[in-house]
């Protein structure tokens, strides 16, 4: 689909191997084309699978581009839906790849040390009260490629036809960037801003300190930008920025609300807290019993991120116990 002169978005699914059959979709990637005058940017990498390979080369042949005309490949994050192809595409087009400095530390944890993050992974799910037979045991062990350029955000990629300031977003990852071209008043926003989901803030506990802190000053500091139409990396288009941000904004406040209201019933650890909420609000949300296990620790993970800044705001308190971890409202005076 061409979005716009210059701008063209492939539309790769994302296989749901981890969730239900083997074969089924439970959404899509967007990716990006971008045009230059000397080189095409490719703006995320979608899932390493044989169709997304086959859909991308599809389309690029339908708008008289290969592979070599490619000269950068760009990742908002570190995501597997979003990197999971990166060497792949690198290899076929000799194209710089390139990302942000935070998420380069995720290349040995997701690749050569994928089993070894499996397991601290799950000590910490333990340690937060998921139960055994709720944790993972996959990981994706596999050549995730070396990035050519790190940037730190700040920085501008000029392809002639476009001038794109590079916008550091963390939240949903440590290193999530989004992408702004100020002229024409467009904003490819990753996963830090989508239409119709909340992005999910908090996966990477084992490398963040308080994401939701950083996600939602990143979500403030956005809303000054003058912004027309925003392209996500999931989902439609879309004009209403200041709105989606504001409500974006308030999600998170009533969430945090509602784990002071659960807390007053007493100490709990982090995923007895989030059995107690409902999920997924853009399905009308969804309740604990009705989850799959990945979407539990989906959820357990936004809880903590709650939690977490509940703490650093003083109104929850952190408490280990046998190993584990459990929070109480904070007790004034």
């Amino acid at each position: 689909m061409e979005i716009m002169p210059g701008v063209h978005q492939f539309k790769l699914p994302i296989p749901s191997a981890t969730l239900a059959d083997a074969g089924e979709m439970v959404g899509e990637t967007n990716v990006y084309l971008i045009q230059g005058k000397d080189g095409w940017l490719l703006l995320d990498a979608g899932w390493d699978d044989p169709r997304n390979l086959k859909i991308l080369e599809e389309g690029l042949d339908a708008i008289g581009v290969n592979f070599k005309d490619i000269s950068k490949i760009v990742i908002t994050h570190f995501h597997y839906d979003h990197f999971g192809m990166a060497a792949k595409l690198k290899k076929l087009s000799g194209a710089a790849l390139v990302l942000h400095r935070k998420e380069s530390a995720f290349i040995e944890a997701m690749g050569g040390k994928a089993r070894q993050t499996l397991r601290e992974t799950n000590s910490w799910l333990l340690r937060n009260g998921t139960p055994e037979k709720e944790l993972p045991d996959i990981s994706f062990a596999t050549d995730l490629g070396r990035p050519d350029i790190l940037f730190s955000g700040g920085e501008r990629i000029p392809t002639g036809l476009f001038d794109l300031e590079v916008v550091w977003t963390p939240g949903h990852s440590p290193g999530h960037i989004c992408l702004y071209e100020r002229e024409k008043k467009l904003l490819f926003s990753g996963d830090h801003m989508l239409q119709d989901i909340t992005p999910e803030v908090g996966t990477s506990p084992l490398q963040y300190d308080n994401p939701l802190a950083d996600y939602l000053s990143c979500l403030k500091n956005l809303r000054e930008l003058e912004v027309d139409l925003v392209l996500p990396a999931h989902g439609p288009a879309f004009t209403h920025f200041q709105r989606r941000t504001d409500e974006l904004i308030e999600h998170h406040q009533t969430r945090k609300t509602h784990i002071l209201e659960i807390l007053q019933s007493g100490t709990m650890n982090a995923y007895e807290i989030a059995a107690r909420m409902h999920w997924i609000p853009q399905a009308g949300g969804i309740a604990w019993d009705k989850l799959d296990s990945l979407n539990r620790r989906l959820a357990l993970l936004e809880t903590w991120a709650h939690l977490r800044l509940l703490q650093e705001e003083g109104k929850v308190r952190t408490i280990t116990k046998n190993g584990c971890l459990y929070y109480s409202l904070q007790i004034e005076g």
